[in-house]
């Protein structure tokens, strides 16, 4: 996904449940992408686009009705897990709605949150003191939150999180071995993004770090710079560059790669 400068909104990928069906989207301010890991029983998955005016639109899969968000108002920020939906109120309480099975949308109690990120099977928030919640599936320890502090943002993956302290160094939790070493050693870090397996990462430099699997490139970005964005999709890596154009790597199995006409955007999900 791409959102224009002028508040347009462009897609490409996979549009099995009509995901990419956003052309007549306007005054959108913010996007979505809904979490989609890379297996066999997913592929489907929905877009979510927060207007000027604080309501929320929807498109794509609504099996659990995660694009139930017609009546929401007084949304500052969204974010999008594989089938849930999360709403940052401006007075800092979160809405979810979709699946509930893993517990990834029982957030009512959150107070204090200025950021929100959705994984696969949970939840994570960032509350105004610099620290960090979450709920749902927490057998990787993706929960595993509790002890952050001086946070500025987080990220949540397929079974993992990661957190953006106040002096660009990054945590993780749920991540294995050497990928959190790797990450350990990051520096000068001011955004961070989750895919499936790999997990990626903009400096003040205007670079973009990244680690975890390769196994479709998607890690390949070493030479990437001119960077004011970054973020991570299922198997794919896409870098904003300060001129408004889009880069890319890894998977392009369903053409969610194609973003080199892209001109104007000002985010990239």
């Amino acid at each position: 996904m791409g959102l224009r400068s002028d508040g347009t909104v462009l897609a490409v990928g996979c549009d099995t449940a009509g995901e990419c069906r956003v052309g007549s989207w306007e005054g959108v301010v913010a996007v979505a992408a809904g979490n989609v890991h890379a297996a066999r029983n997913t592929g489907r998955s929905h877009t979510i686009g927060l207007r000027a005016d604080g309501t929320v639109i929807a498109s794509g899969w609504d099996q659990d009705a995660q694009c139930d968000v017609s009546d929401w108002r007084d949304i500052r920020a969204v974010a999008a897990g594989w089938r849930t939906t999360l709403g940052l109120r401006s007075n800092g309480t979160v809405l979810a709605t979709g699946r509930h099975a893993e517990g990834q949308c029982r957030v009512s109690a959150w107070r204090d949150i200025v950021g929100v990120s959705g994984g696969d099977w949970h939840s994570v928030g960032l509350r105004s003191d610099g620290t960090a919640v979450a709920v749902g599936a927490n057998r990787r320890g993706q929960c595993g939150v509790e002890g952050w502090r001086n946070l500025t943002a987080v990220a949540a993956g397929y079974v993992h999180t990661l957190g953006l302290r106040d002096d660009g160094r990054v945590l993780s939790t749920g991540v294995h071995g050497a990928e959190r070493r790797s990450i350990g050693d990051w520096v000068d870090v001011v955004q961070i993004g989750a895919g499936s397996y790999h997990y990626v990462a903009l400096t003040t430099q205007g670079r973009a770090l990244a680690t975890g699997d390769n196994s479709h490139g998607q890690c390949d970005v070493d030479g990437w710079s001119g960077l004011v964005g970054i973020a991570a999709g299922s198997l794919h890596t896409l870098g904003l560059r300060d001129d408004g154009t889009v880069v890319s790597t890894g998977d392009d199995g369903h053409g969610q790669r194609q973003v080199d006409a892209w001109t104007e955007i000002r985010a990239a999900k």
